[in-house]
């Protein structure tokens, strides 16, 4: 075997069937006790999932899809493995290669099952097989092909239209085989599928690689040979071919398969080859073909495959043809176009051919050719051997079915027949007491008839064959005999006569030789029935030109049973009769006759049904079926006989055998052959034994009821009456098998449930509908109710558990694959759902009776069928067998009691609802038991009263329709005790429903008005701490992650559930369920002398725990008594015991604390921790330490665990309810937390990026300049109102400051030292004024207060969700722009930080909380002490810069001294210093060796040079001809107010001068030094003053 071979079968788990193959017997515990549709979730399970859908028809059965569980998904992914996933799927297998593994590892008859269940799903089946085992040739798979059997409708231009009928294996019919050779890229089954479906249906007949898991390499199906069939409906319309054709389908390479390639080229009728890029060794090939191809086909891929160098072949369709000489219109080309497009080529180029184009062929013919080409064939010597067995048994039969059975079955003749009515008619006699003596005569007679039989050949060849101990022989030989006869059965329904022209037609076509390559017949060699199973089954032909034959037509054209035809059942008949007549004559015994039963409890074991009654002569051979029932008991363990019937009841035409085989996977007879009720018997697996207390399930099947006799003269009402009355009464479970009955056929289903219950029998009914159609559906409920009313004396009325509420659509409606005549009808898609449906409902029905009566043995079952057919034979009935009007008449009361029922039940329901909603319109307290109001009693009381009412009306429309005529009050009062039993169930359930369902409506209120109670209390829990979280994450900045919310959330949830108040228990004593705990406990550790201690268990127990001289044996207290009088050991024992009572305390409170009733779980727990504790600390101290210690434990936990389940127990389901949406809750815990902490991080952030930065504009921005103009405003404003006051000032200052360094700077750097004046004036008046905090905080205010107005203003009258806040906060900025005068910068909301959604409150709750912390805190901080400084220099608008600006003046210096323009005006000409300063206070002129003392005025006689000069001498009084803009006057002698002040300011720094300009000090004239400083100010008031003036 090769590894990929080995692997794919190890994965699927089939490795151990390789020796022991899987056999039918498998199928019942794969697939008949399965009640459910589960999907695989290991590779290992795809077999057993593959072949219960598969008997299930399910068209999904080919999946290899694993389900895996969750966690497996997580290491799926083995290296090496190919995966392909599809949701939480995966495939690890290609399917054809599970198809295959499935067929490797089944015996022939397991294959024969399968392939006949792949068929009517449309699935390819394997024909050749390849072996795991390479020295081993593939395998010919012929026997499965031999079950399938199929109808169809041929239709030809010209030719009649007729139904035919075939089993696929030897009926002849084209075959088109498919091979691919080299690399395609076409996918040949999809192209395939498409052939045989067409544009209109999908087909998926072969597998393909778009499918699930066809995209896996194949590894154990390449060389697989699958066939799939096209069988015509005879509608034109619909039909893709007018002829049946079978399509074979290599897998893989044909050049690596070369004998299946031979094998097909021979025994097709043509081949088509899909070519890729063809080579030289692939032509040679195709040229091998032709000469052994009967006709062969190319399809050129090659424009699809890539072009490369190495390629030989690259021609055209039409080279190719010339280059191997093939016929023209030999080559499709397909290269060029789509697949659909190549497969609608096909299509036609198949039709086209068919019908006489393409020779005929059998899959039998194709065998032999296999075996002469070194295949196998699965039908080896076993089989060859069955086979001639059979034909030696049916030798003879070619004479026809009625002379067969009259020769080698005589028992089955009249006198079988004729003996059973004279049986009835003595027990009828014998009855009425009659004793009639020609007719006992008249049965010795018969008797003596009888006996001279002796066994014939075909049954002495039938015995023996089923007497070999190869049960595989006696497994083909049953199969065999089963194909034999059905195959007579097929050509009996041939018409009789053959339409003469037909046959000369056929006579001059060519003939039909399997290896030749010529033209094939005309369409009637498909009548030909020499080599075939297949014939023509009407006698009516119609012209397929004239009359098209419509598809219904064709669905509805079954074929009947025909009872003169022969099966095996015939067969089985015989040897029972050939037992049962050596006991009734005994002078008949044959040495081979008591091995008869054993030979049936076999075949019964090995699945061959058992005949209960021969519904033919309408008799039961007792005494056979009570000797192999014996044997059957025999075989089966004693313990192991417990046994259930379920009967299928139905009437010919609705297939029961079909319906218990696709419930069970058995096979019950044919419906074509016999009437009567047979059985099969299977054994329960384990868990089914114990659900319903048996251990043999009987299924028994009634065969051919009503079914139209060709015999006039029989009565075959009476024998229908019989065997249903039979077959009811033999019955625990009874399934209505409902086919649209005819009037006839519904009676005889009514009267055999009547009698049944006069007999005391009454099976539990369920219904089986095959069709959705109206007529069924009325049966349906009018026999559901029959049986109902029938029913009341043995279990409850109905089978749901409310009335009130009636579900009509639950009857099963399984529209099955055996309606459908040919196989190329789909299966329905609700099957496989309908199916389970019915076995659920089957196997309930099973398990009710485990509750309502104990199993039978089968001598009990024989004794019950004994019984029944007693009553049977003796009509002791008070309905006769052929009487109809009681059952009508029965039918008709029971649809008028249902009408009644109907009405009563609406009125009921109508009251109900009324009661319900006062239910909820009431306070929950006063439903409360025992209160004031009990309003729920009242309610009760009321519904008593109503349906005590109502059905009263019901008892007297009863009466008085029983007592309408002589029929009613005749047959009808036998049955009124069940009627009115019914009556008194339907009250008594319907006020049992009642007073539940208004329990329930006070429960559902109370726990509702419980639920609503505890979300408002959870929501305020949560509330809470979402406030505290989202105010934590505010102040902290930190982002919980979920787990940390998950710990907050738990804390909230514990909190609620211990704090609600749940209802109070009623009932539960938790001191009764403690001591049964410590019981139980004390048992196991052998402490039995304790038990009285229990008796102090109690909550009310409140003392401690003591230790006392009990506790220490004997020895210990001796040895520790002259020590210490015991005193350090009962301390040792005390502290132990606190130890361990405090650890169990917090145990307890732990448990407590739980969002959880009390479990007992909790007292086992704490008892193991005490012995853990003693364990770990031991002592010299007795038993009844622990035990004290554990009594006193449980007491004071019974306590709280008493308060635990008062909480929780009245609440249990409200709890579990509660519990269960606990991580719903948490997930809106979670989410609402992140919503909110984002809603409020999006708010800071908006207020901390855009609103606070406009605060702060908008409070700095004109600050400045409000510092300046109340500076300008105060008392000493005068000196800030022109720049020569303020010069004044600054001179003045500096005469007050005495200091030589802010003379200097006034005299060097005048600007710079004025701008400092300003602002340390600035400064000083700040640092005395409260300016500063008064206008922020009144700014803030302002601001602030307009924030929140446009805020409030932008939201007004809007609620609900706020899909992107970013637009709401535009728009705040809008307003704020408008309505505040400011500038709002928006550029930070660009970009996804401020486009949230969320709660429009919220988000506004939140932005105005952040507005309000902003000022707050802005507030708080202008409170602080400032640096006035540093204030100032981040003031956008600087105060001593508006100062400046205000006492700038002309800024023109002197060009001699530099002192200062002071004209007032702006917009002079002519600039002018007040006051000139002397030559020696500047460097610049100190050109001596000393400093000069003299001032501009004085200088005018001088000489002028300087850089203006241009190095030339001017002399002073021509200044102008360079500075013509100033205006120097020449001091006046006798003036000194103006030179006072630089006199004096010369004087005091004349040594500093000096120094500073490293010169000589000046030569001072000594009335200057007498200048003092109040005159020097005086001068300068003088000289401002008369220049203000």
């Amino acid at each position: 075997m090769e590894p990929a071979q080995e692997e794919v079968l190890f994965k699927l788990g089939l490795e151990a069937f390789w020796t022991t193959p899987l056999d039918p017997a498998s199928i019942l515990h794969i697939s008949t006790w399965t009640l459910d549709n589960q999907a695989p979730q290991v590779p290992k399970d795809l077999p057993r999932a593959f072949l219960q859908r598969l008997w299930l028809l399910s068209p999904e059965a080919r999946s290899t899809r694993c389900k895996p569980a969750p966690d497996a998904l997580d290491n799926a992914n083995t290296p090496g493995e190919e995966l392909v996933y599809g949701g939480d799927t995966q495939c690890t297998v290609n399917p054809l290669d599970l198809v295959t593994a499935v067929y490797l590892s089944a015996n022939s008859f397991l294959q024969q099952e399968i392939t006949a269940r792949m068929v009517q799903c449309q699935f390819a089946v394997p024909l050749v097989l390849p072996t795991i085992h390479p020295q081993q040739p593939s395998c010919f798979l012929l026997w499965p092909l031999r079950g399938v059997v199929s109808q169809w409708r041929s239709q030809s231009p010209g030719q009649i239209t007729r139904v035919l009928e075939g089993d696929l294996a030897s009926t002849e019919m084209p075959m088109v085989s498919c091979v691919k050779l080299g690399r395609c890229s076409v996918s040949k089954s999809w192209v395939l599928n498409r052939v045989i479906g067409g544009h209109k249906f999908l087909n998926e007949s072969f597998l393909h690689r778009g499918m699930d898991g066809g995209q896996i390499p194949r590894r154990l199906s390449n060389g697989v040979v699958e066939l799939g069939w096209y069988l015509p409906s005879g509608d034109p319309d619909r039909d893709i071919f007018p002829v049946p054709l079978a399509i074979s389908n290599l897998r893989g390479d044909a050049a690596a398969h070369e004998k299946c390639l031979s094998l097909l080229c021979r025994a097709s009728s043509v081949v088509i080859v899909f070519c890729g890029n063809l080579r030289e060794k692939e032509k040679c090939l195709i040229a091998s073909w032709k000469s052994i191809a009967s006709k062969l086909m190319l399809i050129d891929l090659s424009d699809v495959e890539e072009k490369n160098e190495k390629r030989v072949v690259g021609f055209v369709a039409q080279n190719l043809e010339e280059e191997l000489k093939l016929p023209k219109g030999s080559v499709l080309p397909g290269g060029a176009v789509s697949e659909e497009e190549l497969a609608d080529r096909l299509r036609e180029t198949i039709k086209n051919m068919l019908p006489y184009q393409l020779k005929r062929v059998t899959l039998e013919a194709a065998a032999r050719i296999s075996v002469e080409l070194g295949l196998s064939v699965d039908e080896g010597a076993r089989c060859k051997k069955a086979m001639a067995t059979v034909e030696e048994v049916l030798k003879g039969l070619d004479e026809g079915p009625d002379q067969f059975r009259e020769k080698q079955l005589p028992l089955q003749g009249g006198l079988w027949g004729k003996l059973a009515e004279m049986e009835k008619e003595e027990s009828k006699q014998r009855k009425a007491g009659e004793i009639n003596l020609p007719l006992q005569k008249e049965m010795k007679n018969i008797l003596l008839k009888l006996s001279s039989y002796r066994m014939t050949t075909a049954m002495k060849a039938f015995t023996n064959a089923l007497c070999t101990t190869d049960k595989m022989e006696r497994s083909y030989f049953l199969s065999w005999m089963k194909l034999k006869l059905r195959a007579m059965q097929i050509r009996q329904q041939c018409s009789p006569q053959e339409p003469s022209t037909n046959q000369q037609e056929d006579q001059q076509k060519p003939g039909n030789d399997l290896d030749s390559g010529e033209p094939e017949n005309g369409t009637n060699d498909y009548l030909d029935d020499s080599d075939s199973f297949c014939t023509v089954s009407t006698a009516e032909e119609v012209k397929a030109e004239e009359q098209p034959v419509a598809l219904s037509t064709f669905a509805e054209q079954h074929f009947e049973p025909d009872p003169s035809s022969l099966g095996l059942e015939h067969f089985l008949r015989e040897m029972g009769l050939i037992f049962e007549l050596t006991h009734i004559s005994p002078g008949s015994r044959s040495h081979n006759v008591l091995r008869l039963p054993s030979l049936a409890a076999d075949l019964l074991l090995y699945g061959i049904p058992l005949e209960l009654m021969d519904g033919d002569a309408s008799n039961i051979p007792k005494s056979w079926l009570g000797c192999v029932l014996a044997e059957l008991k025999r075989r089966l363990p004693r313990e192991r006989a417990r046994t259930r019937v379920l009967t299928n009841l139905g009437v010919h035409h609705a297939r029961n055998a079909e319906v218990l085989s696709a419930l069970f996977g058995v096979t019950f007879t044919g419906r074509r052959s016999t009437r009567g009720v047979y059985m099969l018997a299977l054994c329960l697996p384990d868990d089914f034994r114990k659900d319903m207390e048996c251990d043999i399930l009987l299924l028994v099947d009634v065969e051919g009821l009503c079914l139209p006799s060709p015999v006039k003269k029989r009565n075959t009402q009476i024998h229908d009456n019989e065997m249903a009355t039979v077959a009811t009464g033999l019955s625990d479970v009874l399934m209505q098998n409902i086919a649209s009955y005819g009037d006839s056929e519904f009676v005889v289903i009514v009267n055999a449930l009547l009698r049944t219950k006069a007999c005391g029998y009454t099976p539990i009914c369920q219904l089986l509908t095959q069709d959705e159609g109206l007529n069924s559906k009325l049966q349906a409920l009018q026999l559901g109710r029959i049986a109902e009313i029938l029913q009341t004396n043995t279990e409850e009325r109905g089978t749901s558990n409310t009335v009130l509420a009636k579900d009509k659509s639950t009857i099963p409606c399984v529209i099955g694959p055996w309606n459908n005549i040919s196989l190329s009808e789909p299966v329905d898609k609700e099957y496989s759902k309908a199916v389970l449906k019915l076995k659920q409902n089957l196997f309930g029905a099973l398990k009710k009776c485990a509750a309502k009566s104990k199993a039978s043995g089968l001598p009990e079952f024989m004794g019950r069928l004994c019984a029944v057919w007693e009553v049977v034979k003796a009509e002791s009935f008070s309905i006769g067998l052929q009487n109809t009007e009681v059952a009508v008449a029965f039918s008709i009361l029971c649809t008028e009691l249902s009408q009644w029922e109907n009405h009563f039940l609406e009125h009921m329901e109508s009251w109900l609802k009324g009661a319900t909603k006062t239910i909820v319109a009431t306070k929950t307290k006063a439903l409360e038991i025992g209160s004031k109001d009990d309003h729920l009693s009242v309610l009760k009381d009321e519904a008593r009263v109503e349906v005590t009412t109502e059905v009263n009306k019901l008892r007297s429309k009863l009466e008085a329709y029983l007592m309408k005529d002589d029929l009613h009050k005749t047959y009808m009062e036998t049955y009124r005790p069940n009627l009115m039993n019914n009556m008194d169930k339907l009250q008594k359930q319907v006020t049992e429903e009642i007073m539940e369902r208004l329990e329930s409506a006070k429960d559902c209120h109370y726990s509702s008005t419980q639920l609503r109670n505890f979300q408002t209390f959870l929501e305020q829990e949560q509330e809470s701490k979402l406030h505290t979280l989202v105010e934590n994450s505010k102040s902290t900045k930190i982002l919980l992650e979920d787990i940390q919310l998950e710990e907050e959330y738990e804390a909230a949830w514990s909190n609620a559930l211990s704090n609600f108040d749940f209802r109070p228990s009623e009932t539960d004593d938790i001191t009764e369920r403690v001591t049964k705990i410590l019981r139980e406990n004390l048992i196991s550790r052998g402490l039995l002398k304790h038990m009285k201690k229990l008796e102090d268990i109690g909550p009310k127990r409140t003392f401690g725990f003591k230790v006392n001289d009990e506790h220490f044996g004997y020895q210990s207290r001796v040895k520790h008594m002259f020590r210490d009088n015991n005193r350090q050991q009962r301390l040792e024992a005390h502290h132990v015991a606190c130890n361990i009572i405090e650890e169990c305390n917090q145990f307890v409170a732990d448990k407590s604390s739980l969002p959880a009733d009390f479990s007992d779980s909790y007292i086992t727990e704490l008892l193991e921790n005490v012995e853990r504790a003693l364990r770990a600390k031991p002592m010299e101290i007795r038993s009844a330490f622990e035990v004290d210690l554990k009594v006193f434990l449980c007491s004071f936990a019974c306590q709280d665990f008493q308060k635990l389940h008062d909480r929780y127990a009245n609440d249990r389901d409200l709890l579990t309810f509660i519990n269960g949406t606990k991580n719903r809750y948490l997930g809106e815990f979670i989410y609402q937390f992140r919503k909110r902490d984002q809603c409020q991080r999006v708010a800071q952030a908006f207020t901390s990026m855009v609103f606070k930065p406009t605060v702060l504009d908008y409070i700095y921005r004109p600050l400045g300049r409000h510092i300046m103009e109340e500076m300008v405003s105060q008392d000493n404003a005068q000196q800030y109102l022109s720049a020569l006051a303020f010069n004044q000032s600054l001179l003045e200052e500096l005469v007050v400051e005495d200091s030589f360094e802010s003379f200097l700077e006034y005299l060097l750097s005048y600007e710079s030292f004025r701008l400092r004046k300003i602002q340390e004036r600035v400064v000083a008046h700040l640092s005395k004024s409260t300016i500063l905090n008064e206008w922020r905080q009144q700014r803030l205010g302002v601001i602030v207060g307009k924030m929140a107005a446009a805020v409030d203003q932008t939201t007004e009258g809007v609620s609900g969700v706020l899909s992107d806040t970013k637009l709401l906060l535009e728009k705040v900025c809008l307003t704020v722009e408008k309505d505040g005068d400011v500038d709002v910068t928006k550029a930070s909301l660009d970009g996804p930080l401020f486009s949230i959604t969320t709660e429009w409150g919220r988000f506004v709750t939140c932005l105005l909380e952040a507005l309000a912390e902003m000022r707050l805190a802005l507030s708080h901080g202008f409170t602080q002490n400032v640096d006035v400084t540093q204030l100032l220099q981040a003031l956008p608008t600087k105060p001593q810069d508006c100062l400046l600006h205000r006492v700038r003046g002309c800024e023109k210096q002197c060009p001699f001294c530099r002192a200062p323009c002071d004209m007032g005006e702006m917009d002079h000409e002519v600039h002018r210093a007040l006051l000139h300063r002397p030559k020696g206070l500047l460097s610049c002129y100190n050109d001596s060796c000393s400093l000069s003392h003299t001032s501009c005025p004085r200088l005018t006689q001088d000489s002028l040079l300087n850089k203006d000069t241009e190095a030339k001498s001017l002399a002073y009084r021509d200044y102008q001809f360079l500075y013509p803009d100033w205006s120097i006057c020449p001091e006046e002698l006798g003036s000194q107010a103006a030179s006072a002040y630089w006199r004096y300011m010369l004087v005091r720094f004349n040594e500093r001068f000096a120094e500073h300009y490293e010169q000589e000090p000046a030569q001072l004239p000594e009335e200057w030094k007498k200048i003092t400083p109040e005159e020097a100010l005086d001068s300068l008031k003088e000289a401002f003053h008369t220049e203000q003036c």
